[in-house]
This record gives structure tokens, sequence and C-alpha cells, in this order.
């Protein structure tokens, strides 16, 4: 949980309830973690045509929640961690640390190019969430798993 928490918009209560919600992460990958919270646009197609609509909404509701809430902190401005964030990156491994900050920096790049594109501020927000919750996996299952992160 530790892992999750050096996320921005990832606070212990948040990490604890994703943690519980979703139990065992290595039952999925990055990108079936979106599906499986309902993160994802649902599809009507025939033939040639396809039509994508508004999300899913499968899964559990109160993961969906709180990774579309965190989604928003990744909006404001960010160059370097808080307080706060810097006392989560001190609990992990160099590892883990590299990787959550990685993710922060593309998570609010993402948001800067949703906002260039003056993309709908609630659409961009989910697909900052289905992200999130790729992040949020690539932190948790390789620690679940037993596996150690390797520092690159």
């Amino acid at each position: 949980m530790n892992a999750l928490t050096c996320l921005r918009g990832i606070s212990m209560t948040s990490g604890f309830g994703l943690a519980v919600e979703t139990g065992d992460w290595t039952r999925f990958t990055g990108s079936s973690i979106g599906s499986y919270l309902g993160l994802v646009p649902s599809e009507q197609s025939s033939g040639q045509s396809r039509h994508q609509g508004s999300i899913t909404k499968a899964g559990s509701t109160y993961a969906r929640k709180l990774l579309v809430e965190g989604a928003w902190q990744h909006r404001r401005p960010y160059s370097r961690p808080g307080d706060r964030l810097r006392r989560q990156l001190d609990l992990v491994e160099p590892a883990t640390r590299i990787r959550a900050l990685e993710g922060n920096h593309r998570l609010h790049g993402k948001w800067q190019h949703f906002d260039a594109r003056q993309k709908m501020p609630v659409k961009a927000n989910t697909a900052i969430a289905r992200e999130l919750a790729g992040w949020c996996w690539s932190l948790a299952a390789p620690l679940q798993s037993g596996e150690h992160m390797k520092a690159e």
C-alpha cells in the first residue's frame, strides 16, 4: 500500500480502499485493470461502423470513484514532490520510487495535453483515472507477486 500512496491523488485511505476492492493485482494486466473497474468506453459496432459511448461502469463503484477523484490531483502544477509525497517516497524501494515519479510526471503531462486540446475536463479526467489505474497496477502487482522492480 505504501507504493500506491506514492502516486498523487492516492492517500492512505484511497490506497487501502483500492487494495481491498481490487484484491489480487496479479490477475490483471496494465490494460485490463481499467476495464475491470469500468473506466473504458462502451462500444457499439456493426460492420464498418464503430461508436464509442460512455464508460461501462462495470466493477467496483468505490474503486472507480477513488481513481476518478484522485485523477483530478494530476491537473494541478507539478514540478517536484511535496512534503507528504516525499515522506511516502522514503518508505519504498528506489525502483518503486522511480516508477511512481515517472507515473506522476506522465499523468500530469497527459492533463496538460488534454488541456491544450481543450478536451472536456470530465472526459479527460476519466482517461487520466484509467491510466492512473494502470500505474497503480504497475506498482502493486510486482510487489504482491514477490518480485522486486529494477531501478533503471
